[in-house]
């Protein structure tokens, strides 16, 4: 049960409309399209510009660290598009990581690493052929991570080895503006996009725990005597909703 709001809640809330006084002069217009709280410290948020991130501590006002945009790794991107779309926080590492989307780009920051310096832990450069609209961490797998962007696809990756992706899947006429992986079945993931769908995908190939006990049947080999468990999952659909009537920029 929620408890009642108090006067140091109001002062909290108060706070944090403040946050964005401390921005440098000409980064204030883009601040705030996405502000994300730390997953384990309740007292530290995360907003971006075109070209930084900001981490803050809601309590002393004062900028934890700043992480400029990495516009080396970019290879293949139109001018016009080379600036941080999005970002996320990794809830691995002792979430010391957060993952950067530039243009058609994504790359990690080490949070633990001083501040200043511009060393990516990992880089996944033209991981789409147009711009990357968003991306989302496996919540029960490390090394994996989905993206998605401007050319109707949605991404998987082995951040171990990210000269391909592990899984690729077209299932949007549009751009896809967002992907969420379930938080509890790694193997469900949402995307939706300007086609006004929202998808529901099955990704068994790169999930934690691809299948388990219900998603598995036994076929009798009676030539050999011998009998054989095979799964009756596979990639694809699930299940698509089409009531929205535009674009939809997000799921949850």
């Amino acid at each position: 049960m929620s408890k009642p709001l108090t006067d140091e809640d109001s002062t909290t809330s108060g706070q944090l409309t403040k946050v964005c006084d401390l921005v440098p002069t000409g980064e204030e217009s883009s601040i705030g399209r996405t502000t994300v709280w730390h997953p384990e410290d309740g007292h530290q948020i995360m907003s971006f510009t075109d070209n930084k991130l900001f981490l803050w501590d809601v309590e002393s006002h004062k900028n934890v660290s700043t992480i400029s945009a990495d516009f080396n790794v970019n290879t293949k991107s139109a001018n016009r598009f080379n600036k941080i779309t999005t970002f996320r926080w990794s809830p691995h590492s002792n979430c010391g990581l957060i993952g950067i989307a530039n243009s058609n780009c994504i790359y990690a920051k080490d949070l633990r690493v001083k501040s200043g310096s511009n060393v990516n832990a990992w880089s996944i450069p033209n991981s789409h052929s147009q711009l990357v609209r968003d991306l989302d961490f496996n919540p029960n797998a490390q090394y994996y991570l989905s993206s998605c962007g401007d050319d109707c696809e949605t991404r998987f990756w082995d951040v171990r080895n990210t000269t391909q992706p592990v899984l690729s899947m077209t299932n949007h006429s549009h751009w896809v503006w967002s992907v969420r992986y379930n938080l509890f079945h790694d193997q469900l993931v949402l995307t939706s996009s300007s086609d006004s769908r929202v998808v529901l995908i099955r990704a068994v190939s790169v999930a934690s725990q691809p299948f388990g006990h219900l998603l598995e049947e036994e076929i009798a080999d009676e030539d050999n005597g011998v009998t054989h468990k095979t799964s009756m999952a596979s990639d694809g659909v699930i299940a698509t909703y089409e009531e929205h009537e535009d674009s939809v920029y997000a799921v949850e």
